[in-house]
């Protein structure tokens, strides 16, 4: 008799436990960045616990299942198992979906449906689901960033969120030649990019301080050009090895890499390893200061052209993106029509490897193929309409807004202000479509946020500068709706701090924002 009054009170607990009433939630409440398209909230919440299951119908989304997991277990403990599934939307647990082409969701289009027994996340492709993921990741508690072990419970408001972005390109760029970053700094980068559904990780291989990609036919490009960086260090570069595990790793993260060697001018790296680069035939020194103008490849020389070709040789196989990016601006020791001419015969070689040309919008002295891409940056947007004049697609990077490197105020400890001050609201009250008269929606590819690093040396820095401004510029290129405002938005990143916290993100405190504590 003791054994049946027992096995009633177990049996009992076990009926409470299963079938707990869902925490009422409201998923309007909840903080997003950047923000979706649509949300429509039912009030109630779906629980992840150590019984939850992820479940998947197509081989493809396996990756992004095992992401998920992989990214939920250190602070709730759990190892989710995966499962295979002929229809997600019958099973109880977290679901991904492919659809068959919806045309309200694109290439990165997603939507979460969210109610007390299931998440079923579907989109066209694998990467509409993975930028889906990262919204379910922002539906959690910001604890579930941490990477050691957190109290439950681990609760998402309940709903509809239909998301897809008003850009196809939204870009971060990494100026690893002045300082040098190792690949496991450019990964944690991809991460925090990835985070807020940044799609292009651009790397600055190259520049008068250092050249930071191996080139197998041209070894002293690394033994000598690679040696220095600002201040005197030591330097460094990716071997093609590191480098391929670089690009892997953005992939899984449905982010394209593209790698720039900027050139005819910013090249003194590699004029420091090859005195035949050069007009006069000899080498030059290695350079550690940040003045720029000064370099130029001697654009008369076949040789040169012959180096150019080998780099590309060597560099094409090992980035599967569309883009090679040339460089071309601040050629100022190069003579105008000798710079037209190289810029002119660069790009016919970037074509004939099989790559689009992405220039900065100096390039647009020359006559661009309807192909190529000028990447505005300058104050003055003359090149950029030149860009747009040749029925050339332009990226938005204008440094009066997106350059990262730009101090905060004057106070701030680092970067430059040459091109002024960025605060966090000038960073993020802007639209590409308004910021220079004359390029429209129909003639932007996307915005990219560069961050040169003079003054930058370490991911504390990087961090530093990049957050919280990188969150903005991903709401700028994602978010589809017309009323982006500031004061709504930094309330949002105010209690978005507790999420960069939980991320161990170095972030910059503006007082423009009131920080939740």
């Amino acid at each position: 008799m003791r054994h049946c009054v027992i096995g009633s009170i177990l049996l009992s607990v076990m009926l409470l436990f299963s079938c707990k009433t869902p925490t009422p939630k409201d998923l309007a409440k909840e903080v997003l960045i950047p923000k979706p398209s649509s949300l429509v909230a039912t009030g109630s919440s779906f629980e992840i616990n150590s019984k939850t299951v992820i479940n998947i119908e197509n081989a493809d989304t396996k990756q992004i299942a095992v992401y998920l997991a992989e990214f939920l277990k250190p602070a709730t403990g759990f190892q989710l198992a995966i499962n295979s599934v002929e229809d997600v939307t019958k099973k109880k647990g977290i679901g991904f979906k492919l659809t068959k082409n919806s045309k309200d969701l694109g290439k990165e289009g997603y939507k979460l449906e969210i109610d007390a027994k299931r998440i079923i996340l579907s989109a066209n492709k694998p990467a509409g689901l993975f930028r889906g993921v990262q919204t379910l990741r922002q539906l959690l508690p910001a604890r579930i960033e941490k990477t050691s072990l957190q109290q439950g419970p681990w609760e998402i408001a309940s709903g509809t969120i239909e998301d897809q972005p008003k850009y196809g390109y939204r870009g971060v760029m990494l100026d690893v030649a002045r300082h040098f970053f190792g690949v496991d700094d450019v990964k944690r980068y991809i991460d925090l990019a990835a985070a807020y559904k940044m799609n292009v990780l651009h790397l600055h291989l190259s520049d008068d301080q250092g050249w930071r990609i191996e080139i197998k036919k041209w070894p002293k490009l690394t033994t000598i050009g690679a040696s220095t960086e600002v201040g005197g260090g030591k330097g460094g570069f990716y071997t093609q090895e590191q480098y391929r595990e670089i690009v892997k790793y953005a992939q899984d993260r449905f982010m394209m890499v593209v790698p720039e060697i900027d050139m005819p001018g910013h090249t003194n790296a590699a004029l420091s390893a090859y005195a035949e680069l050069n007009e006069n035939g000899k080498a030059t020194k290695p350079y550690t200061g940040i003045d720029v103008g000064f370099s130029s490849f001697a654009t008369n020389k076949e040789i040169t052209y012959q180096f150019i070709d080998d780099v590309l040789t060597e560099l094409v196989p090992l980035t599967p993106g569309p883009y090679i990016h040339i460089g071309g601006d601040e050629s100022h020791a190069t003579k105008k029509d000798d710079y037209i001419r190289f810029i002119n015969r660069v790009q016919d070689m970037v074509n004939k490897h099989g790559k689009k040309m992405l220039g900065w919008a100096d390039v647009a002295a020359a006559k661009l193929k309807k192909n190529s891409v000028a990447q505005f940056w300058q104050k003055e947007p003359k090149n950029a309409l030149k860009a747009v004049e040749q029925n050339v697609k332009v990226l938005m990077s204008p440094a009066t807004r997106a350059y990262m490197d730009m101090q905060y105020d004057s106070v701030c400890p680092l970067g430059l202000h040459w091109s002024g001050y960025i605060e966090v609201d000038k960073a993020y009250n802007w639209d590409l479509e308004t910021n220079v008269k004359g390029i429209g929606k129909e003639n932007i590819l996307g915005i990219e946020a560069p961050l040169w690093t003079e003054t930058i040396d370490s991911m504390d820095d990087i961090e530093f500068m990049v957050f919280p401004r990188l969150p903005g510029y991903a709401e700028i290129g994602w978010y589809t709706g017309n009323d982006k405002s500031w004061d709504e938005y930094k309330v949002r990143l105010a209690k978005h701090g507790k999420r960069m916290d939980a991320m161990d993100i170095n972030f910059y405190r503006s007082k423009l924002v009131n920080w939740e504590k």
